[in-house]
């Protein structure tokens, strides 16, 4: 398909339905994955924190090497197709480290588990897709194409956060894992097999080491020198969000002793009220530009994050929750679509694994561990099932806050593509 002619309704449904799958088993792994290894295994917020951190890792490495691969091959397609069918399975495997004694063995299982699903996971989405959305866009729909996945980003974890805790509750986290990895075997196979491959899509002249080896000197530095300035506001963001996101639900539940559901569906009322909002901030972006979004994202999310963490009454959480949600998918929309314009069209798979490495590896390494040091020292004393602990304090989100200004610094130098 030229990237001239608008987007095919089998290209636009392939996206769909693989953005949809990819991140129902991603929002799963963000947070409930989390909440298993709290409640099932050690109520300890450090060994939540090296959860992220080490599979941040995980996913950097895989997506930047798979995603080289990808460039090399001039394949998109087959790596969506066993990557998703890889991440199904494994979404469902990780409950059974909940098997495992002592607790040390249970955690590390748990860790290595989630390496293997985050493995197949950022094979298929971080690197495959995201380079796919890039090969078939171009600067005047990536706006709203962005925007159309981060609505699927955020109906799968509405559906995620509206249901996952009657299910729990219901059935369990065992059965809970079991059904999100069959509905991720259902949704993301299919995506991958009607997505066309790009019709300009061609083997990377350079080899895979070659290719590696290429981005990081200073002739590649300075010609991309936007991109890493944006890359690098990615960064600042990721630290800054990550200080809280992987302790909301655990905070909502044993501080605020907000039920579990109940927690759930507050935050299932900011995502609904995200989603009816992202499509017309996606024209936005696409319209008035990417910086001016991405400024007022930023100061939108430390403002929002500052006043949820002096909240109390569930109505104050739900608003606060809902401003710091609408917040996020400004700035991933405004973000990223900034990202995908200056993405150097012979290593879009590549430079997608460079997106994790600032977003995700450096965003989810240093923000959890700032976040679990503050919950543990300044954190209030818990024991579940025999076992002591620290529950996370509202000043993770005042940190956050704080942090979250930095982000300005890199992208008011950035400059966007000149169309």
């Amino acid at each position: 398909m030229s990237k001239t002619e608008k987007i095919s309704t089998k290209i636009k449904w392939s996206i769909i339905l693989l953005s949809f799958a990819g991140q129902l088993a991603w929002a799963v792994e963000n947070q409930y994955f989390n909440l298993f290894l709290y409640n099932e295994i050690a109520p300890v917020p450090m060994y939540v924190s090296l959860l992220v951190a080490i599979t941040a890792v995980a996913s950097t490495v895989t997506a930047i090497f798979m995603g080289a691969l990808s460039d090399v091959k001039g394949k998109r397609r087959i790596f969506m197709l066993i990557g998703y069918s890889l991440w199904a399975l494994t979404t469902a495997m990780f409950p059974l480290a909940g098997y495992f004694r002592p607790v040390i063995l249970a955690v590390t299982i748990a860790i290595l588990f989630d390496c293997i699903m985050t493995f197949f996971g950022a094979t298929a989405n971080d690197a495959a897709l995201n380079a796919y959305v890039t090969d078939v866009t171009n600067t005047q729909n990536r706006g709203k194409i962005t925007s159309l996945m981060e609505i699927m980003f955020l109906i799968a974890t509405l559906i995620i956060y509206g249901f996952a805790g009657f299910i729990i509750e219901a059935v369990g986290y065992y059965v809970f894992f079991y059904i999100v990895g069959g509905i991720v075997a259902l949704i993301g196979i299919p995506g991958a097999l009607i997505a066309p491959e790009p019709d300009d899509l061609r083997p990377s002249t350079l080899g895979y080491w070659g290719t590696i080896k290429s981005t990081f000197n200073r002739a590649a530095i300075t010609k991309n020198k936007n991109l890493f300035l944006i890359l690098v506001g990615s960064a600042l963001w990721g630290i800054a969000f990550n200080v809280f996101f992987p302790f909301v639900l655990i905070y909502l539940e044993h501080f605020l002793h907000i039920e579990i559901f109940l927690a759930s569906i507050v935050i299932f009322v900011a995502l609904l009220i995200s989603i009816i909002a992202a499509y017309p901030v996606g024209k936005l972006v696409d319209k008035f530009g990417r910086k001016k979004i991405a400024i007022g994202a930023v100061f939108l999310e430390a403002v929002s994050l500052f006043l949820f963490a002096f909240s109390e009454l569930i109505v104050f959480v739900a608003i606060t929750a809902a401003i710091w949600v609408f917040a996020m998918v400004t700035w991933d929309i405004a973000s990223k679509t900034w990202v995908r314009d200056l993405l150097p069209d012979e290593k879009r798979g590549q430079f997608s694994g460079y997106f994790i490495l600032f977003n995700v590896l450096l965003g989810m390494t240093i923000g959890p561990l700032i976040g679990g040091l503050i919950s543990e020292t300044y954190g209030t004393p818990i024991i579940i099932e025999g076992i002591a602990g620290f529950i996370p304090p509202p000043l993770v989100f005042i940190v956050a806050a704080f942090l979250m200004l930095l982000v300005l610094i890199p992208i008011v130098k950035a400059k966007e593509f000149e169309k």
